[in-house]
């Protein structure tokens, strides 16, 4: 059985060029990665917003998977983790909707700062939270022996990338190239992988491993230890700029 999971996002145009320009030397070999994701926390806005607070949610499940799984595209299989957490209010109150006003309890952390490190050396630093005043989200940085380019959000289909050289005084967008056709992408790359006899890249192998390392994370910074990451993945190459999954193929 062969499965596509989420999310399809990094198979944008966005993560893809910037995939593609790592992938061409352009930072030299990749080293290092910085991910942020800081926002006050979605009960200000969603009307119904216990579930992002409650056992299996919280930042680092919520909003994680985007992140790690651009950088598993990046770098291939994490090999450890280590983390430290915190949780600002052991009570939220929800901010809109027919149930503002509304209090309820917070399940887990509501930040994970993480260090992961990779099978080909690198490694990243990894924010995730719903305790900051001041928002920074779609934050991803790769860094290389020659430069350091930053990426558009991962949760999203689009966005240019910006190179920064050593030795140059301004940076370089790369403009993306590729599909922006959005959610069920992942799908429509199922499908014609199954029909040619190719692997799929937004595997359920690869979804699976993300999800170890997010576990990972939350047990590293529950007990203090380092935490070894036991699966592995085979990492994808992007995508030709001439995919498109709104295109017949037949």
């Amino acid at each position: 059985m062969r499965t596509a999971c989420a999310p399809d996002t990094v198979l944008g145009a966005g993560i893809q060029s910037a995939l593609r320009a790592i992938a061409s030397g352009v930072i030299g070999e990749p080293l290092t990665a910085t991910t942020l994701f800081q926002v006050p926390g979605p009960e200000s806005w969603h009307p119904g917003p216990e579930f992002l607070f409650s056992k299996g949610a919280g930042p680092l499940f919520d909003m994680g998977p985007y992140y790690v799984t651009t950088l598993v595209h990046a770098f291939g299989s994490a090999d450890h983790v280590q983390a430290t957490s915190s949780k600002s209010h052991d009570t939220r109150t929800i901010g809109s909707g027919p149930r503002a006003g509304t209090v309820f309890p917070v399940e887990v952390p509501t930040h994970h700062a993480a260090l992961i490190s990779f099978e080909g050396g690198q490694s990243s630093q990894s924010t995730f939270s719903f305790q900051q005043a001041l928002p920074r989200a779609g934050f991803v940085e790769i860094n290389g022996t020659e430069g350091t380019l930053v990426l558009p959000d991962p949760n999203t289909f689009e966005g240019d990338s910006t190179l920064y050289r050593f030795g140059q005084s301004e940076p370089e967008t790369l403009t993306a190239e590729g599909s922006t056709w959005g959610r069920g992408t992942g799908v429509v790359d199922l499908a014609r992988s199954i029909r040619n006899g190719v692997p799929e890249r937004a595997t359920g192998a690869i979804a699976s491993h993300v999800l170890d390392v997010l576990l990972g994370i939350s047990e590293a910074a529950e007990t203090g230890e380092t935490v070894k990451v036991t699966s592995s993945i085979q990492k994808p190459e992007p995508l030709t700029p001439d995919f498109d999954p709104a295109a017949a193929t037949l």
